[in-house]
């Protein structure tokens, strides 16, 4: 299983999506095959670069010039190998031969042997780059990082703050849900997993959020009632930033898959209107089919361009617009750990052209005194401040506060110098990376 979903992936599949539409056609399937798989797709797309420097050692050939699905053989055997602890090395090697050989590459089976045979000899004499010696190699070769992203996060942040940047973005992300307080509260659904078996504590910061510490063999309760909906906790923020205050207009311009969008609706104990757009019909289904299931009510949901202003929505009519851009998606590397090897540096002016469109196309719906929350999953500046600054240049009737004279006082933490929300999962907790930044319209 792991080895198709990292070839879909090779051709250009999600692994979130891929992974859970596999494990939702086994449902049967044991709980610990479950993690074992999620362990393997996750785990050697997120340290491809670390495999690849291993497995350079000991192959004959270029590895661009392997073909795909042997690498990918390789790559899930040197994972076992290199990083998990539990699976015996022989057990390792015989299982990748024979899943080639279950695949029809028996003549590539003495190849993959030879491979991880060798890796196995001689693994504790390859030449890892050091941290304090070679930080771009380290950053590179050890966690994982493409060259160019290393680069620049090394100039950006500095040696130190860039190689724990990369370290917490190399580990596996921390299962985090927003508890649905249209339904219970956050001290009740504690209770329920305690009374499941599974272990989980609250959020430091989100006041919905519980991380699951431990999973029992029992599934989450709660999941067919609406009780709860997978969410990061950086991302439960998101919702607050807005600051909505109940029966008003709301415009969430980026909505899908629709966290954001509920939440919203469950922070305002569904009194708000709110349009939820997104530009791919499925997508919009999917918010639609998620606020269902979670009870909310007031939503519209719509398919929709939001880098055109929508025509159906009158003119500063709106009182708070979210704006969850697409963009990069390099604050969510352990959760999309494909963006890794999929993204380019060209492409961050792009994104951020595109940013700058969608809030263009949005201010002018904003009504007087309303706001605009600006969020997104990632860290260039050129799709962070530079998109802002922008705004700000060409819409003088639009000032940014400052998230801090707002927000509790235990977020204080969690914003920068000029008040714009950035998260970092090596600073705040284990929380993705987001910024935010939020405008008011004065006229």
């Amino acid at each position: 299983m792991a080895l198709d979903i990292l070839l879909r992936v090779e051709e250009g599949a999600f692994a979130d999506l891929t992974l859970d539409a596999f494990l939702s056609d086994r449902p049967t399937l044991d709980p610990r095959d479950r993690a074992l798989a999620t362990e393997l797709v996750y785990g050697s797309l997120r340290l491809r670069g670390r495999l690849d420097f291993a497995l350079c050692r000991f192959c004959r050939k270029p590895l661009a010039k392997v073909e795909p699905r042997v690498l990918a053989l390789l790559r899930l055997g040197a994972y076992q190998l290199l990083i998990l602890d539990r699976i015996p090395d022989r057990a390792a090697v015989h299982e990748t031969v024979a899943l080639a050989r279950r695949e029809g590459l028996e003549r590539a089976t003495g190849f993959i042997n030879g491979i991880l045979r060798a890796l196995i000899r001689e693994r504790a004499e390859i030449p890892w780059p050091k941290a304090g010696t070679s930080p771009a190699a380290y950053l590179e070769q050890v966690l994982s990082l493409p060259r160019w992203l290393a680069r620049r996060w090394l100039k950006e942040y500095g040696v130190e703050e860039a190689i724990a940047l990369a370290e917490a973005m190399a580990r596996p992300a921390p299962f985090t849900l927003r508890v649905n307080t249209l339904r219970l509260s956050r001290e009740e659904y504690l209770s329920r997993l305690e009374e499941a078996g599974h272990q989980a504590v609250p959020t430091k910061f989100a006041p919905e959020g519980v991380t699951i510490v431990h999973r029992s063999e029992k599934p989450l309760p709660g999941s067919d009632e609406g009780w709860f909906q997978v969410q990061d906790e950086a991302s439960m923020l998101i919702a607050h930033l807005v600051a909505p205050t109940g029966e008003e207009r709301i415009l969430d311009a980026c909505a899908a898959p629709g966290g954001k969008t509920t939440h919203l609706a469950a922070l305002c104990r569904n009194r708000a209107a709110i349009f939820a757009l997104d530009l791919h019909p499925k997508r919009v289904q999917m918010v639609a089919a998620g606020a269902e299931r979670l009870g909310c009510q007031g939503i519209e949901t719509k398919a929709w361009d939001a880098t055109v202003t929508p025509p159906f929505i009158e003119p500063e009519s709106v009182d708070r617009v979210l704006v969850d851009a697409p963009c990069s998606g390099l604050g969510v590397l352990r959760r999309n750990p494909e963006t890794r090897w999929r993204r380019n540096e060209a492409e961050i002016a792009a994104m951020a052209a595109r940013q700058s469109t969608i809030l263009n196309g949005v201010a002018p719906l904003v009504a007087p005194e309303g706001r605009l929350l600006y969020s997104l999953c990632t860290l260039p500046p050129e799709e962070t401040t530079g998109v802002i600054d922008d705004f700000l240049k060409d819409h003088p009737d639009f000032v940014r506060e400052d998230l801090r004279d707002t927000a509790p006082e235990d977020w204080r933490g969690l914003f920068d110098e000029e008040g714009n929300l950035r998260t970092f999962p090596h600073r705040h907790g284990g929380m993705d990376a987001f910024f935010a930044a939020r405008f008011r319209k004065i006229r």
